[in-house]
């Protein structure tokens, strides 16, 4: 094993008292690999000598436990599945005295992402059955995709289970403080519910926008950014929405912007007529919270929400926070990510319809449309 891909999947933790180090490190899969159907999960201890000292060994993948083992070889099966998903998988072992080793690898999904010179539609998918409940496991196949009413193939997809893409996005205006010490709490929860697999970037915003915490920083980093929000200032909506955006359109994969805001734009130097311009163009799912009676419009907010294919939850109390975030968190568990090559290749600045549909008794929500603009290249 390389010296790089040793930094890369193994945890050290200081040995016994003897001076002796005990290393943990996961000899399979290997980091970014991609994973698809049977695997061997194996891991190994360094010195030899150490796996005599383990109590209890376990892999889990996703956060959920595969196996246990109380002897070596520290190794088991698991089936990765069809879907084309990326996973986190966690070696640990107990050792007798107490102490505790860890190793960690993420591998790839089989993503059918296209270059970023093909002309590619995507729609962000959220499947669910008549009672509200999330659906996985579902296949291209039983999709249906219409442009302006013709059916279009869909040749790229990501199901549920593939890492996401998310910016979070919380006012702190001066009109937020008797809510605050709430609202700090309903993010680090939301922010704790997310999959070691995603990447979060967290921004604050009143006047202006700030980032308080960038991708992929790590989640203790980004915990204590949360904790530190503070109220003050004025509230620049727009401009965040369309910063946000920004963000997102820079990365590929499954992606969703998720807004907390408590009252009108006030600050903005961007118009609502830029952000629902942008909205159109975009295929970036957007929930909005808001609460309190400054609430901008609540036809305004709710129509960028559908359009996009995400959601509005209006006049929410600090006291639903909570509730508002675990429902959009479970959006995020029957999401899919869906793309197409339009047979219309004209970017002439029409709106083309989009429809979709995944088989009877199944409840889609998906971005209306889009705006067929020149595409950035």
């Amino acid at each position: 094993m390389t010296t790089t891909r040793a930094l890369l999947v193994a945890a050290q933790l200081a040995g016994t008292a003897s001076g002796a180090e005990f290393r943990l490190a996961i000899q399979e899969p290997e980091h970014n690999a991609q994973v698809v159907g049977p695997q061997t999960l194996r891991a190994e201890l360094s010195p030899a000598a150490a796996a005599a000292e383990v109590l209890r060994f376990s892999f889990s993948v996703d956060g959920t436990p595969v196996c246990r083992r109380a002897a070596p070889p520290f190794e088991c099966l698991w089936d990765a599945g069809t879907g084309q998903a990326a996973h986190s998988v966690v070696a640990s072992a107990l050792l007798k005295d107490g102490r505790r080793l860890s190793a960690e690898v993420k591998t790839h999904g089989v993503m059918a992402l296209p270059p970023v010179d093909v002309d590619v539609v995507y729609v962000a998918a959220t499947i669910t059955d008549a009672k509200g409940r999330a659906i996985q496991g579902l296949s291209p196949a039983e999709f249906e995709v219409t442009e302006d009413g013709v059916p279009h193939q869909v040749g790229h997809f990501l199901g549920p289970d593939a890492p996401r893409e998310l910016v979070v996005a919380i006012d702190i205006s001066a009109s937020m403080t008797p809510a605050m010490s709430q609202v700090r709490r309903a993010v680090r929860g939301f922010l704790d519910a997310l999959r070691p697999s995603d990447h979060v970037t967290l921004l604050a915003f009143n006047d202006s926008v700030f980032t308080a915490a960038a991708r992929d920083a790590d989640p203790a980093l980004l915990r204590s950014a949360a904790s530190r929000l503070a109220a003050w200032g004025g509230t620049a909506l727009y401009d965040v929405i369309l910063h946000a955006l920004e963000l997102l359109e820079r990365q590929r994969g499954r992606k969703a912007l998720l807004v907390f805001t408590d009252g009108n734009d006030l600050s903005s130097l961007a118009s609502l007529a830029d952000v629902e311009r942008r909205s159109e163009t975009s295929a970036v799912p957007i929930y909005l919270v808001a609460q309190g009676r400054r609430t901008e419009s609540p036809g305004i907010l709710e129509r960028l929400a559908r359009v996009s294919g995400g959601r509005a939850f209006l006049r929410h109390g600090p006291d639903e926070l909570e509730a508002a975030f675990g429902q959009i968190l479970a959006d995020f568990d029957s999401q899919y990510l869906l793309g197409y090559e339009p047979q219309n290749p004209a970017r002439d600045g029409t709106w083309r319809k989009i429809g979709v549909s995944a088989g009877p008794g199944r409840q889609v929500r998906a971005r209306e449309g889009y705006r067929a603009v020149p595409a950035k290249r």
